[in-house]
């Protein structure tokens, strides 16, 4: 197999369904993909300068891409109600609001960043839009206006890479190449407590648990850390023979918190048991472009 078109996904099962298929329509490489909360869209991301919407039923490219950006897109997300979806771009400075059903840019693009954009999360009630930048700060942008609330937040001392809202609504975390998670109350802008620091690298994402008890944090120090959010303490660090050869790069959580996954630049994502913080193990699998839609066991 070509090992520039394979994935090694570890504690898969061999029952899952195979690929679907593979959406065509950028021109260069897709940073990011969301889903509306119906399921019946997919957004994605691109170095294009562009943002894609696509029917998930059908695979088709739903109208034109997005234009509005000047310069990479790093980052989207859907509003809870699926009726706006939001852009994060290397343009300097820039979030995006867009109406999905029409795909029109809504009012001016949101500036108060002094540099790159690369992150963007709803608020669980869709009012307001929180962004991550190089700038070392997270801005808390109100949907409806696009006016900026209050001030930037400010507690990192290096560029800001994701940002996440607890399910409550009322608690904001974010990543950064600072090597610490900050955990900021949404109502005042404060900061909660001080940063969480147990990674030894750039922290590359963040996401709650359903529940919002649990927050996890991936790093470039290869590792996965899961922290109790009441008591800002970590409660374990995916250190298990270091499964991934390379940063890690994103997260998720499953719908009932028991799993976790974490995908690497080595081409790998990894399932892992949420209340042991082991990697689960029983399989392991690989799926390639040129074999589409086939599982083949991982030696």
């Amino acid at each position: 197999m070509d090992s520039h078109n394979t994935w090694r996904v570890c504690g898969a099962d061999l029952s899952w369904p195979p690929l679907l298929a593979k959406l065509r329509g950028h021109t260069y490489l897709v940073r990011s993909a969301a889903f509306s909360p119906d399921g019946t869209c997919l957004a994605s991301a691109s170095d294009d300068r562009t943002v894609c919407l696509w029917d998930v039923h059908t695979g088709s490219l739903i109208g034109k891409p997005l234009v509005g950006h000047t310069n990479s897109v790093n980052s989207v997300a859907f509003s809870p109600d699926g009726t706006y979806l939001a852009s994060a771009s290397d343009d300097k400075t820039t979030v995006c609001l867009w109406d999905v059903h029409t795909g029109s840019l809504i009012g001016k693009p949101l500036v108060g960043h002094t540099d790159w954009v690369s992150s963007v999360a709803f608020s669980p009630d869709g009012t307001c839009l929180a962004s991550a930048s190089g700038d070392q700060t997270v801005c808390l942008w109100d949907v409806h206006t696009g006016s900026l609330i209050g001030k930037p937040l400010v507690g990192h001392t290096d560029w800001v890479r994701s940002v996440a809202f607890s399910p409550d609504g009322t608690c904001l975390a974010s990543a950064s190449d600072d090597d610490t998670v900050c955990l900021w109350d949404v109502h005042t802008g404060s900061l909660i407590g001080k940063p969480l620091v147990g990674h030894t690298d750039w922290v590359r994402s963040v996401a709650f648990s359903p529940d919002g008890t649990c927050l996890a944090s991936a790093s470039h120090d290869k590792t996965v850390c899961l922290w109790d959010v009441h008591t800002a303490l970590s409660t374990a660090k995916t250190t298990q023979n270091l499964p991934h050869s390379a940063p890690i790069t994103s997260l998720a959580f499953s719908p009932d918190g028991a799993l976790l996954s974490s995908m690497s630049n080595d081409k790998a994502i990894c399932l892992w048991d949420v209340h042991t913080g082991l990697l689960i193990q029983d399989q392991a699998v690989e799926v390639s472009e040129r074999n589409f839609g086939t599982w083949k066991p991982h030696n």
